[in-house]
């Protein structure tokens, strides 16, 4: 029987809980390619190493395993004369460095607050779950796999 390693497309459900049990996520099926391409966190990744189809999984992530520690320096306090007129509670706005995305958490009278961090960092989380198919990939295809993933 097959066993998850490099280059196998991987087809699982997923349950994302809190410490104290609170469902985050639970996903109908999310598929991944396995070996090292960030598609999923890399502790998980190492969990699942070696799997079968069938297999459950169990694994505790750290908020630096998961989405980030919570930083302090992502929460901006901003003049509302320097932000676009038509921002609102949840609009999303580009930062100044490349892939920074603020989220504005709050207006005031003269500010709004903006926060770049994930809505999940500094949150532990235990991902569980179980393995319900696998494919081998040639290199080759893993590779096309991967450039689509890339396209925009």
């Amino acid at each position: 029987m097959d066993k998850i390693k490099k280059n196998t497309l991987v087809s699982m459900l997923i349950k994302l809980e809190d410490e104290e049990g609170n469902i985050i996520d639970e996903s109908e099926e999310l598929m991944y390619l396995h070996g090292g391409y960030n598609q999923i966190f890399q502790k998980l990744e190492d969990e699942l190493e070696g799997k079968k189809a069938g297999d459950t999984f169990h694994v505790a992530l750290t908020p630096a395993e998961a989405f980030g520690e919570y930083d302090e320096t992502l929460v901006l306090k901003e003049l509302l004369k320097d932000l676009p007129d038509d921002i609102h509670v949840g609009a999303e706005l580009d930062g100044e460095e490349e892939g920074i995305v603020y989220v504005v958490e709050s207006i005031e009278k003269k500010h709004a607050i903006l926060n770049a961090n994930h809505e999940l960092a500094g949150i532990p989380l235990v991902a569980s779950g179980k393995i319900l198919e696998i494919e081998q990939l040639l290199d080759k295809a893993a590779e096309e796999l991967l450039k689509g993933e890339h396209r925009h």
